[in-house]
């Protein structure tokens, strides 16, 4: 992999992470176009460093947030503050359920770029339904708005469905208000990438010496971009456009299942 080849994915990633448009249906197609990727070695550690990257851009962005949760663990007085803790542990028990029973099938659906777009196409279709049902907003989250979210999460581990995209509308669905469904969003990520390097930290660990540039370009790269794009996400769902992103995610999965089918023929 080339140190632009790394830079372009970055910025792939760092965009689409939070968008609700799929990161990792956006890599999958785009490491499939890049001649000679290999999508099955360097494709999955290398995605992985990429969500870290993203991971903290999140940090950066939610760091007053955090360390009011962090202040909540030994301060019994704010009540709220630890509602939200347990209701984001609550929520991340589904994606952890699915990573460990379906880990080696659902990270084989990138191999299969015209499954990725098709499922593109269902991102597409799951951002109008809140639109759709009218879905009631309510100020705050519950426990069963919290587990809804979770299992959307947890659905997000197929590439091709957004995970930002399917929590928010699912958190929009069980009647929370925008922002903080989008919120409660970006903190459920949190506990769901990190977990995956804990788990990875031994291909992390033994990265070949000279991909450490282009990985470090490729992190970099996504980073800024995914802060950018929290900004973005945030501002979008405010002004109620959130299922325009809808139209984006059915026009490249067509466009991918169109392509690639007629590649593979």
């Amino acid at each position: 992999m080339s140190l632009l080849e790394a830079i372009v994915l970055g910025v792939v990633q760092g965009l689409t992470e939070f968008l609700p448009v799929s990161s990792s249906g956006h890599l999958a197609l785009a490491q499939h176009l890049i001649p000679g990727f290999d999508v099955e070695g360097a494709g999955v550690l290398f995605d992985l460093l990429l969500h870290v990257a993203t991971l903290l851009a999140v940090l950066i962005y939610f760091r007053k947030r955090l360390l009011e949760l962090a202040a909540a663990v030994f301060d019994s007085g704010r009540g709220a503050e630890r509602r939200l803790i347990v209701l984001l542990a609550i929520a991340t028990l589904p994606i952890v359920a699915a990573g460990f029973l379906l880990k080696d099938p659902l990270e084989n659906v990138k191999n299969y770029p015209v499954a990725v777009a098709a499922l593109l196409c269902v991102t597409g279709l799951v951002l109008f339904v809140p639109g759709w049902l009218k879905a009631r907003a309510e100020d705050d989250h519950s426990l069963r708005s919290s587990v809804i979210m979770g299992v959307g999460q947890a659905f997000a581990l197929l590439p091709g469905i957004s995970r930002s995209g399917t929590t928010i509308a699912a958190g929009m669905l069980a009647g929370v208000r925008p922002s903080l469904a989008a919120e409660f969003s970006f903190l459920l990520a949190i506990p769901a990438i990190g977990g995956a390097t804990v788990l990875k930290m031994k291909e992390i660990s033994s990265i070949p010496t000279e991909a450490l540039a282009p990985y470090a370009a490729g992190m970099v790269a996504a980073f800024l971009t995914g802060l950018f794009a929290i900004y973005a996400v945030l501002a979008v769902v405010r002004r109620g456009k959130f299922a325009y992103f809808g139209f984006y995610c059915l026009a490249l999965g067509i466009g991918g299942l169109i392509y690639f089918s007629t590649r593979a023929q």
